[in-house]
């Protein structure tokens, strides 16, 4: 059965190849590294006088998730105050 299989897979790629015209083409994969993901999420909800700013960050090596809420009040600005946030996150 296996010899089967690996002779229909042959035909096609010979078959594949021919209607291209180009031969010896190699199919490279990529693997999901560990840089590859996000390695910060946030979310904001709203509250009752401002909102609430949480962000999830995990850690594959390790296998942890670390989580950190801030409170961001109704006068301040959102956007600036999570920019803040952000950087302050992403260098911990």
């Amino acid at each position: 059965m296996n010899f089967l299989k690996k002779l229909v897979i042959k035909w096609v790629r010979e078959d594949w190849e021919s209607a291209r015209g180009e031969k010896g083409l190699i199919a490279v994969s990529v693997e999901n590294r560990v840089d590859d993901e996000p390695i910060l999420n946030f979310r904001i909800y709203n509250a009752q006088n401002g909102k609430i700013l949480e962000f999830n960050k995990y850690d594959r090596k390790t296998d942890r998730s670390d989580r950190s809420i801030y409170i961001v009040e109704k006068d301040k600005d959102v956007v600036e105050y999570v920019s803040k946030c952000v950087s302050l996150e992403l260098l911990r």
